[in-house]
């Protein structure tokens, strides 16, 4: 039975998972969008109400098992097997696009170098970078730098994990604390530049009047569970390798904050850089800020060109710091596959990492055409909205009411610094699946009133596939 080889490499490995792209894009967009400062009150509170208490119960299930989530939830009850295959499946789905996007950061670390981006970002990334095309029925010309980079992140996946998490724990050791220091870097670099302060209270300061929206607090719920890797097999196969009696609470507690601490952290980075570019063109923070994709290859090269020191220094740091805040999420979630393949079929990890990497590589390749773009957030709008929020919500309810939320509260109690009240229980057994329905419910809203963007029905149809897939393959 393979086990980490210390705390500390399990540690580093949960929150390698944890803290991905999504911190740097989506949290400082999400956080000054909902009313800055005050914000953080949701926030903080869907932590402790939904992600910890599903954290410490991933943790525990994982360790209960010590298998992978396929297997585990085998285990529990024989009906819900398909929900441990969901979960795994739809984060190998995930993995597709992010290992896309982790090439386009590769690509553009070498862009770093000249500024290539330069005079106008905007153009350069959509038309000369990724030659987009008209809709997401045209999947346009393959763009071989890209697909390159794409086999080069999936054969580093490979080579760190066909060894098993020895090999996981060596790298963790360097990738999770190496871009927090080159976020610190940017943050410090940020916070001198002239108008860094015009960014930071964008960001920060606090509309109260905000927290009575319902939307905020769902977008702070939702920004938690999407955050902490939760509902696609990853805590619960690492923690499958934790040694019989090790910390459980104290681990989810570590884990959770240190990704939320992260996300606040570059939020400083962001909106300090964003506040000098108001500074540099004149325009307002309204018209710069935006999160996602924009944000990362549109929005911050353009500030970092007109960087007076040494622009070029600090934008091969912040694609470095993407690529390797990325690397970790990216094979977390092909371990989560992997491994249920490997104990379902009963074949060598080395078989099953390279079959899944494969494929994940020659899935990938259709996403490095031009109409690539589009079939990313589609994809990743309907899983994150959806696929991952009714998976988390079944487990909740397999976890609280199949296996007993009471048998894991006392095992996690066993093993733990930290002991967790009955009040874990509620959350896990009547809050977080509510809220969890209330995201699902406002989602489907918004998804039916407004539609997605300007994506034809087909494609959103498509997205609804894929979303479900899994489900609908493992059950046959």
């Amino acid at each position: 039975m393979e086990n980490w080889q210390s705390r500390f490499a399990f540690l580093m490995a949960a929150i390698g998972s944890a803290v991905g792209l999504g911190n740097i894009w989506r949290f400082p967009y999400v956080c000054y969008k909902n009313g800055g400062g005050a914000f953080l009150i949701p926030y903080f509170v869907a932590l402790f109400t939904v992600g910890i208490p599903l954290l410490i119960a991933e943790y525990s299930v994982g360790s209960i098992f010590r298998k992978s989530s396929p297997i585990a939830m085998r285990k529990i009850s024989k009906k819900v097997e398909w929900v441990g295959w969901w979960g795994v499946f739809s984060a190998f789905f995930i993995s597709i696009y992010y290992c896309t996007l982790m090439a386009w950061c590769l690509c553009y670390l070498f862009h770093s170098f000249g500024l290539i981006w330069q005079p106008d970002a905007g153009n350069f990334f959509f038309n000369k970078f990724l030659g987009i095309t008209s809709s997401p029925s045209i999947i346009g010309k393959i763009n071989i730098q890209i697909l390159f980079a794409l086999l080069f992140i999936w054969t580093s996946i490979f080579l760190i994990l066909y060894k098993g998490v020895k090999s996981i724990g060596k790298v963790v050791a360097i990738t999770v604390p190496l871009p927090t220091i080159l976020l610190l870097i940017l943050t410090i670099r940020g916070l001198t530049l002239p108008g860094s302060s015009t960014g930071l209270e964008f960001y920060l300061s606090p509309d109260f009047s905000k927290l009575a929206m319902p939307s905020v607090w769902l977008s702070a719920y939702a920004q938690i569970f999407f955050s902490l890797s939760l509902a696609q097999g990853i805590m619960i196969v690492y923690a499958s390798f934790l040694k019989k009696g090790s910390d459980i609470t104290n681990n989810a507690f570590i884990t959770a904050l240190a990704d939320g601490g992260t996300a606040f952290m570059a939020g400083f980075a962001v909106f300090s850089v964003l506040g000098y570019l108001a500074y540099q063109t004149g325009l307002p923070m309204n018209e710069i800020a935006r999160g996602g994709i924009g944000l990362a290859f549109i929005t911050y090269p353009t500030a970092i060109s007109k960087m007076p020191f040494m622009p070029s220094f600090f934008g091969i740091i912040f694609f470095l710091a993407l690529l390797t805040f990325g690397i970790d999420s990216a094979f977390s979630m092909v371990e989560a596959i992997t491994n249920g393949i490997k104990d379902k079929f009963n074949i060598s990890r080395e078989k099953a990492t390279f079959i899944i990497c494969l494929i994940g590589f020659l899935i990938g390749i259709i996403l490095t055409g031009g109409g690539g773009i589009y079939w990313i957030e589609i994809t990743d709008h309907f899983i994150s909205n959806f696929a991952l929020v009714f998976i988390g919500l079944l487990e909740c309810l397999i976890f609280g009411y199949i296996f007993g939320g009471e048998k894991i509260r006392k095992y996690a109690n066993e093993v733990s610094e930290i002991k967790i009240g009955r009040w874990w229980k509620f959350m896990l057994k009547i809050f977080s699946p509510i809220a969890l329905i209330s995201i699902a419910f406002a989602s489907l809203i918004e998804l039916l009133t407004e539609g997605y963007e300007n994506y034809p029905s087909w494609s959103l149809g498509v997205g609804t596939f894929i979303q479900t897939f899994p489900e609908l393959s493992v059950k046959k």
